[in-house]
């Protein structure tokens, strides 16, 4: 596990450069929060029980993925493809598997990009390869994902299916807010190049949409 959490130090420098990098010598930072998390010992058992995982090093290392995570929230969509590239580009970072749930999201609505990443960890003796999951979404994806996951948390798995259809709702709904968000930010950018009093970006109406609808599932999950 230390070479785990060697790997995802290692990664969250990365990563903490690029912020500081973006923040000072570019126009706008895209990261807005980086969280990470080593998968706990039972975890890691449970997901080998579930994927029929040998019991090797080799084994674990090959089949579970995901025992180093990296979580980077971004403003939209663009800046998480801008994170991803960045990250990609980097020489000694070996991508291993990319899984793009914004392009092609889950029937529940999920949407994340996934990049699957081997970082070289320099020991005292050793040069050590260790696998990283890098998780990037946005602010409104974030906020979905979290949501959705108590609700599976309180519901052992066995969510209602009306309760299912309201969360895939709110993921369409935190989709369109992000569309919306994005154009704005485009308009905005492009008026502060070139000024004119008269055009002023519409309101956003949306985000009261995807308040309401995920109020509801708090109150949901809640009763």
């Amino acid at each position: 596990m230390m070479e785990y959490k060697f790997g995802m130090d290692e990664m969250t420098t990365r990563i903490s450069i690029l912020q500081q990098e973006f923040t000072h010598l570019h126009d706008d930072n895209p990261i807005e929060h980086v969280s990470s998390r080593l998968k706990s010992p039972d975890s890691i058992v449970e997901k080998m029980q579930r994927r029929e995982c040998g019991p090797s090093f080799e084994d674990i290392r090959r089949v579970i993925t995901d025992i180093a995570g990296i979580r980077v929230t971004c403003s939209f969509s663009s800046d998480v493809y801008k994170v991803f590239d960045a990250l990609q580009a980097q020489p000694d970072l070996v991508l291993l598997q990319v899984k793009d749930y914004i392009a092609r999201p889950k029937p529940n609505g999920y949407r994340s990009l996934h990049g699957i990443f081997e970082v070289p960890v320099h020991l005292s003796d050793r040069i050590v390869p260790v696998v990283v999951e890098v998780q990037l979404r946005t602010v409104a994806m974030d906020f979905w994902a979290s949501l959705e996951h108590k609700i599976y948390y309180r519901y052992h798995d066995q969510v209602p299916v009306d309760l299912r259809v309201d969360l895939k709702e709110a993921a369409d709904t935190a989709a369109e807010l992000d569309t919306k968000m994005a154009a704005l930010h485009a308009q905005t950018r492009k008026h502060q190049t070139h000024p004119s009093p008269e055009a002023r970006p519409e309101p956003v109406e949306l985000s009261e949409a995807v308040a309401r609808q995920l109020a509801q599932l708090r109150a949901q999950l809640e009763d």
